[in-house]
Protein backbone atom coordinates (compact mmCIF):
# COMPACT_ATOMS: atom_id res chain seq x y z
CA UNK A 1 0.00 0.00 0.00
CA UNK A 2 1.27 3.05 -0.82
CA UNK A 3 0.90 6.39 0.57
CA UNK A 4 -0.24 9.30 -1.23
CA UNK A 5 0.40 12.79 -0.23
CA UNK A 6 -2.29 15.13 1.21
CA UNK A 7 -3.03 17.70 -1.63
CA UNK A 8 -3.92 19.88 0.22
CA UNK A 9 -0.42 19.70 2.49
CA UNK A 10 1.25 19.92 -1.03
CA UNK A 11 -0.50 23.58 -1.68
CA UNK A 12 0.31 24.92 2.17
CA UNK A 13 3.99 23.87 1.61
CA UNK A 14 3.87 25.88 -1.50
CA UNK A 15 2.26 29.05 -0.58
CA UNK A 16 4.74 29.26 2.06
CA UNK A 17 7.62 29.84 0.02
CA UNK A 18 5.84 32.36 -2.08
CA UNK A 19 7.73 35.71 -2.29
CA UNK A 20 5.77 38.14 -0.54
CA UNK A 21 5.59 41.79 -1.76
CA UNK A 22 7.17 44.21 0.07
CA UNK A 23 5.47 45.93 2.74
CA UNK A 24 4.56 49.61 2.75
CA UNK A 25 6.92 50.50 4.97
CA UNK A 26 9.63 49.16 3.08
CA UNK A 27 8.19 50.31 0.14
CA UNK A 28 10.02 54.16 -1.59
CA UNK A 29 6.18 55.47 -1.01
CA UNK A 30 6.88 54.38 2.66
CA UNK A 31 10.14 55.42 3.50
CA UNK A 32 9.28 59.24 2.02
CA UNK A 33 6.14 59.19 4.53
CA UNK A 34 8.63 58.13 7.39
CA UNK A 35 10.71 61.08 6.52
CA UNK A 36 8.29 63.27 5.97
CA UNK A 37 6.73 62.67 9.15
CA UNK A 38 10.01 63.02 11.19
CA UNK A 39 10.71 66.12 9.51
CA UNK A 40 7.16 67.22 10.43
CA UNK A 41 7.78 66.22 14.25
CA UNK A 42 11.01 67.55 14.18
CA UNK A 43 9.58 71.16 12.92
CA UNK A 44 6.33 71.71 15.07
CA UNK A 45 8.94 70.43 18.01
CA UNK A 46 11.27 73.13 17.21
CA UNK A 47 8.08 75.81 16.45
CA UNK A 48 6.73 74.84 20.17
CA UNK A 49 9.31 73.89 22.63
CA UNK A 50 8.57 76.79 24.82
CA UNK A 51 5.20 75.15 25.62
CA UNK A 52 6.24 72.30 25.38
CA UNK A 53 9.57 72.98 27.98
CA UNK A 54 7.41 75.04 30.04
CA UNK A 55 4.34 72.49 30.67
CA UNK A 56 4.57 71.10 33.61
CA UNK A 57 3.86 67.73 31.60
CA UNK A 58 7.91 66.82 30.51
CA UNK A 59 8.00 65.71 34.18
CA UNK A 60 5.96 62.55 33.58
CA UNK A 61 8.52 61.65 30.29
CA UNK A 62 10.71 59.48 31.92
CA UNK A 63 7.83 57.77 33.61
CA UNK A 64 6.03 57.23 30.62
CA UNK A 65 9.35 56.20 28.87
CA UNK A 66 9.75 53.62 31.73
CA UNK A 67 6.58 52.08 31.09
CA UNK A 68 6.64 51.88 27.38
CA UNK A 69 10.02 50.52 27.53
CA UNK A 70 8.83 47.45 29.90
CA UNK A 71 5.80 46.78 27.51
CA UNK A 72 7.18 46.80 24.46
CA UNK A 73 10.64 44.75 25.48
CA UNK A 74 8.92 41.51 27.07
CA UNK A 75 6.20 41.71 24.35
CA UNK A 76 3.02 42.76 26.27
CA UNK A 77 0.99 40.29 28.65
CA UNK A 78 2.72 36.91 29.29
CA UNK A 79 6.62 37.87 28.86
CA UNK A 80 7.87 37.20 32.65
CA UNK A 81 7.79 33.29 31.85
CA UNK A 82 11.56 32.52 32.12
CA UNK A 83 12.13 34.64 35.09
CA UNK A 84 13.21 33.07 38.47
CA UNK A 85 13.89 29.48 36.84
CA UNK A 86 17.34 29.10 36.22
CA UNK A 87 17.17 28.68 32.88
CA UNK A 88 20.14 29.67 30.48
CA UNK A 89 17.61 29.18 27.48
Amino acid sequence: MTHQPDPSHVNQSQSEHAPRPPSFWRSRAGIYLIVALAVGVLLLGYDHRVHILSSGLLIWLPLLLCVGMHFFMHGGHGGHDGHGKGDDQ
